[in-house]
């Protein structure tokens, strides 16, 4: 079962207006030659959890299809491969690299989206 604050941070995507969400993708995208890709790559978890995971992300911006791609064609398809990948690295946090957390978190973060802390961080 996914944890309350990776299925809390989900839901930040019903909140976050088409433009911003086209604005965090493009900036994940940029990011995968800065350590984004090897990132990604440690991210793996159980199928239970993938599952669910995707299910939950899925679920969230389904409900907003329309309105997303009609922003712009294919968004709601870009949103989801953000939203999964960030939810994975925030279902990771305590295990995952530190660097590997921020670079995939990053764009989330400049877009105002509150970022979970870790136990290492000093604000925790």
């Amino acid at each position: 079962m996914l944890d309350e604050v990776t299925t809390r941070f989900i839901g930040t995507a019903a909140k976050l207006a088409p433009d911003v969400l086209a604005s965090v993708y493009e900036h994940m995208v940029r990011l995968r030659g800065q350590g984004g890709r090897e990132a990604s790559r440690a991210l793996k978890l159980s199928a239970s959890h993938e599952s669910e995971l995707q299910a939950k992300v899925t679920s969230t911006l389904l409900a907003r299809a329309e309105e997303l791609n009609s922003f712009r064609s294919g968004l709601l398809s870009n949103a989801k491969s953000a939203y999964v990948i960030a939810a994975r690295a925030v279902h990771r946090r305590e295990t995952l690299a530190r660097e590997h957390y921020d670079v995939i978190l990053r764009p989330f973060a400049a877009a105002g989206v509150e970022i979970p802390l870790r136990e290492d961080d000093p604000a925790s």
